[in-house]
C-alpha cells in the first residue's frame, strides 16, 4: 500500500465510528471472526482499543491484519484502522 493510498484511507476512516471495542480479554476467536465479517462488509474498519486492556495496540493490529488476511492503515493512540478488499463487492477504490 503506497502513503498516497495510506492517506486516501486514513481520509475516509476519520468519519467513521468504531464498530469493535477490545477490552481486558484481548483478541477472541469470535472477535477475530467478527472483524473478518465486517472487513468483508465495509472494507475498511475502526476499532477502540479500551483502557482496561493491557496490551500494545500496534501488536494487537499486527494480530489481527494477519489473522483476518487484512492491512493496518493506522495505529493512532488506542484506535486501530484496518482495511481488506472486498472478495465479493468492493466499494472503496484505491
Amino acid at each position: 500500500m503506497t502513503s498516497k493510498q495510506r492517506a486516501h484511507l486514513k481520509s475516509l476512516a476519520s468519519t467513521m465510528e468504531p464498530i469493535y471495542q477490545i477490552g481486558k480479554s484481548g483478541i477472541s476467536p469470535e472477535l477475530t471472526k467478527g472483524v473478518d465479517e465486517a472487513l468483508e462488509a465495509r472494507e475498511l474498519i475502526k476499532i477502540n482499543v479500551l483502557k482496561n486492556c493491557m496490551d500494545n495496540p500496534k501488536e494487537m493490529a499486527a494480530i489481527l491484519a494477519e489473522r483476518t488476511k487484512s492491512q493496518v492503515v493506522h495505529v493512532i493512540g488506542k484506535k486501530i484502522i484496518l482495511y481488506r478488499q472486498s472478495s465479493k463487492n468492493p466499494k472503496i477504490e484505491l
